[in-house]
């Protein structure tokens, strides 16, 4: 009985979804050329000869010049043959109106080393946006001077290493005011080790029969980085001392950081390739115990190790706490974890129609963000293989595949209106990281993808009933944005909770800003709960406003344009 009462409600819910969509639901378009920002990716070669070539890189939405506008960083790859002299990141200043101009050699912070990811944060309290660029070899952090220019801080900081490094994330890890850092790294790679010969046969096989390059398995992993930030621009690493250096023979692709317990502590989960994910539990003093496996986030359901690589966490079922989505590999499906509490997850995947739409797709960035602002969150995977030699095969797989999205129920079901979310969603390249952020300011979330060895695709969000939505700034008592904060919006319609956190999906950081869908609602209860535990009961506010809230002062509200 109790099976079929729970086929009963998802059959339910999937009744609701179909109403739902023929009431017109989320649509995008693609808005790259008509942007400006056609910038063409370099990761190495087409024919990827090696594990370096394939994992790409990421960007960042944020408003690097204060001006109110979500501007955009482009992380950008390099070659073996132009290692350090490849094209450059990019910095793009967002000119309002829907355009963009590059500006990233003005701006000081057109790095050619080989990048991948890319992390947002204010590191030294100064009310301006930091940024920390990864790469293969030496990372790059700069300090944002707050006139339009960004200086080279990383030798002075201590935070450059010498990995292959993939995505990163700032959070303040101890709660002393200021934002540290952690860096994943992926695997222990040297270019010298690389055949000269490009037309060698590559050593390893994929399928019974396809020849590839070889890894991750059978390579030493790179060990992840903990940097403390020791104020005045200085870090110290403290991957060992902090405990987390203990889970780092693993191969790191995505984190996120998130207070998975709601002990006030912010906890890390760390997506790995081919092996099992790590989720470090924060036991305060700055150290960290990886507790993956007792609380069920090692492995999927089945205890199988997947290829994690990127990551996103949200309240998906509006029940109070974060849950978790990790995209995984061709043949694989990306997995959901079903936070119940106590430290406890649940592989959710199947009963919430996430299986089969991932099985055939090779999945990187990811996001929960409320496309259609109907109170409920959504969905979005970057699909891409990494062999484009299954294109000249018969595999059932493709080099080049479309993204996905899903339309949450907020009770817990998705369903794939990919073929209904507009042209920007047909749109089928080797995607990559990405990152979301309202761009065009219409106070919906739009989309932004890297794609391998190719253009990025912008995806505006061109819904055209969306619902009604709440859009909120947060300034903390030292860093600005107050990352680690958690609002929790009450309207007619139920609870909705969401953590202030830039750094999730795959080798991005998205806008900082939280943003609400209301649905009909047209005002809602707001509450905030500040990382240093102050709870500010802000109390009802209209519909359709972006809201700048100062900490320790609940009643100081100004609309964005006023502060």
């Amino acid at each position: 009985m109790r099976a079929i009462g729970r086929a009963l409600r998802y059959c339910v819910l999937a009744q609701l979804l179909a109403v739902s969509l023929a009431m017109g639901g989320p649509h995008f378009s693609e808005q790259t050329a008509a942007a400006g920002v056609e910038s063409p990716n370099i990761f190495g070669g087409e024919r990827k000869r090696h594990i370096l070539e394939a994992h790409g890189s990421g960007a960042a939405f944020f408003d690097y010049d204060g001006d109110g506008l979500v501007d955009l960083y482009l992380v950008n790859g390099s070659t073996a043959e132009s290692l350090g002299a490849g094209p450059g990141n990019e910095m793009f200043r967002n000119q309002g109106s829907g355009r963009f101009r590059a500006c990233g050699i003005a701006a000081g912070v057109a790095h050619q080393g080989w990048g991948a990811g890319v992390a947002v944060g204010d590191i030294d309290n100064d009310g301006n946006h930091d940024l920390y660029v990864t790469n293969y070899g030496a990372n790059v952090l700069y300090r944002n001077d707050g006139d339009g220019t960004f200086s080279d801080v990383t030798e002075d900081s201590g935070t450059a290493g010498e990995d292959f490094s993939a995505s990163a994330a700032f959070f303040d890890a101890d709660l002393d005011g200021d934002l540290d850092l952690y860096v994943t790294s992926y695997v222990q790679f040297s270019l010298d080790d690389v055949p000269d010969d490009p037309a060698y046969d590559e050593p390893c096989m994929y399928l019974g029969g396809i020849r590839v390059y070889c890894g991750p398995l059978g390579m030493p992993g790179a060990p992840d980085r903990l940097y403390r930030n020791d104020g005045g621009g200085r870090f110290t690493d403290v991957t060992e001392a902090s405990g987390v250096g203990a889970a780092n023979d693993s191969y790191g692709l995505g984190v996120v950081p998130e207070d998975f317990d709601g002990d006030g502590y912010v906890d890390l989960f760390v997506a790995n390739d081919e092996t099992a994910n790590v989720l470090y539990r924060n036991d305060g003093e700055l150290h960290f115990t990886d507790v993956a496996g007792e609380a069920g986030v090692a492995f999927n359901g089945d205890g199988e190790a997947e290829a994690g690589m990127g990551i996103d966490a949200a309240d998906f079922d509006n029940d109070g706490d974060p849950d978790l989505y990790v995209t995984n590999f061709y043949g694989e499906t990306n997995t959901l974890y079903r936070n119940d509490g106590s430290w406890q997850f649940a592989d959710a995947t199947i009963e919430a129609g996430l299986a089969a739409p991932t099985v055939p797709l090779l999945g990187w960035g990811t996001h929960f963000f409320d496309a259609d602002l109907d109170g409920m969150l959504d969905l979005f995977v970057a699909n891409g293989h990494v062999y484009p030699q299954v294109d000249v095969t018969e595999t059932g797989a493709r080099y080049a595949q479309p993204n996905q999205l899903f339309l949450g129920s907020g009770q817990g079901l998705f369903s794939d209106v990919t073929a209904e979310a507009g042209p920007g969603l047909e749109v089928i390249k080797t995607s990559r990281g990405s990152c979301i952020g309202d761009y065009d300011g219409d106070g919906d979330i739009d989309l932004f993808v890297v794609n391998l060895n190719d253009t990025p695709t912008l995806l505006r969000n061109d819904t055209l009933e969306p619902g009604n939505w709440i859009a909120v700034q947060l300034e903390g008592i030292a860093h600005r944005p107050a990352t680690g904060s958690r609002v929790q919006l009450s309207s007619v319609d139920g609870d909705q909770v969401r953590t202030l956190n830039s750094a999730s999906g795959y080798l991005g950081s998205n806008e900082a800003t939280l943003r609400f869908g209301l649905g009909n609602a047209d005002a809602a209860h707001l509450k905030i709960t500040w990382p240093d535990g102050l709870v500010s009961d802000v109390g009802s506010v209209s519909a359709n406003q972006l809201l700048y809230i100062r900490h320790p002062l609940p009643s100081l509200i100004l609309p964005s344009e006023n502060r």
